[in-house]
């Protein structure tokens, strides 16, 4: 992405694609979640802390990515307008399609295990919908960069021991593990790797504005 003279027009021109990659990595997740088999890490504790504390699953998704923003920000790693929509707008889709009545859950464990790996795949492909806006990574794979970045330890032991942390809170709290637990920790990653070369995208290569930079573009104005 080339550097934005004004932000503003360019910003307005993505967003229907930045909300149509929220309410599908939404509608993943909630798939995931209604095939009942075991949450993902990062669901089991947003289960946990809504049951604990009362509030919805989406609420709580949003609660734990403000505090991870927060501290992400802390350790240094920039943040995108698209870091804070995905904190936001995910959390209330997930309590929108949860609250619709429309999820199929199914009775049968085959079928439900094909639910999760639909769930999965379209986690893939919101991913290269959103992360192609330019506008910022989630607010979880910036924490994993950030402390990636910090530790010099290698990626993938920082994400499995983030997601450990994560699980085992989230189980205490009351969240549900399955074997769709593992088969998400270990799926959702080569689910998007899979989309990401069926759509020939380079995540590497993408380049992403940082709100930083247009609070600078602000006060040169």
């Amino acid at each position: 992405m080339e550097q934005i003279s004004n932000p503003v027009t360019t910003y307005i021109k993505r967003l229907p694609r930045l909300m149509f990659g929220y309410f599908l990595y939404a509608l993943g997740i909630a798939l995931t979640v209604d095939a009942n088999l075991g949450l993902a890490p990062w669901d089991v504790l947003h289960q946990g802390l809504s049951q604990t504390l009362g509030i919805t699953f989406g609420t709580a998704s949003i609660g734990v990515g403000i505090i991870i923003v927060a501290l992400n920000v802390k350790l240094g790693e920039r943040v995108g307008w698209g870091t804070i929509g995905n904190m936001i707008f995910i959390g209330v889709f997930l309590d929108l399609l949860f609250g619709s009545g429309l999820l199929p859950s199914l009775e049968s464990v085959p079928f439900r295990v094909i639910q999760l790996f639909a769930g999965m795949y379209i986690i893939g492909l919101a991913s290269y919908v959103y992360l192609g806006c330019g506008m910022g990574s989630g607010p979880r794979d910036g924490l994993m960069v950030a402390l990636t970045k910090k530790t010099g330890k290698p990626v993938g032991l920082i994400r499995s021991g983030i997601e450990l942390c994560v699980l085992v809170v989230g189980y205490f709290l009351g969240g549900s593990i399955g074997i769709g637990t593992v088969l998400t920790a270990l799926g959702i990653g080569i689910a998007v790797q899979h989309v990401f070369k069926l759509v020939k995208f380079d995540v590497k290569g993408q380049k992403h504005r940082f709100v930083d930079e247009d609070l600078a573009w602000v006060r040169a104005k």
